[in-house]
């Protein structure tokens, strides 16, 4: 029996891990502490602030099964907090 190949990670993809999990990480916690006060609905600068860190996160798990099942933010939609914190859980264990 042939092992499974091994998925290789470029280097570029490492850096930009290291640079973006403790965002992600920051980001994520932020949230869960609004989504807990209150139940506002995000403006768009947060909106687009979200979207920039999940775009880089969709860089790095592109190739992954699960990318399909992770999505950005719609501007049109006008999402909650407690939205992002569930968006934010689902790239935090897709990056784990």
């Amino acid at each position: 029996m042939n092992p499974k190949p091994q998925k290789q990670t470029s280097s570029e993809n490492v850096e930009l891990y290291e640079i973006i999990i403790p965002l992600l990480h920051a980001m994520q916690s932020e949230f869960q502490e609004l989504s807990k006060k209150t139940e506002a609905v995000l403006n768009k600068s947060k909106m687009k602030i979200v979207n920039r860190l999940l775009q880089s996160c969709r860089k790095i798990l592109a190739s992954e099964a699960w990318f399909d099942y992770l999505d950005l933010i719609d501007e049109d939609d006008v999402p909650q907090n407690s939205d992002v914190v569930l968006m934010l859980s689902q790239y935090v264990a897709a990056m784990n």
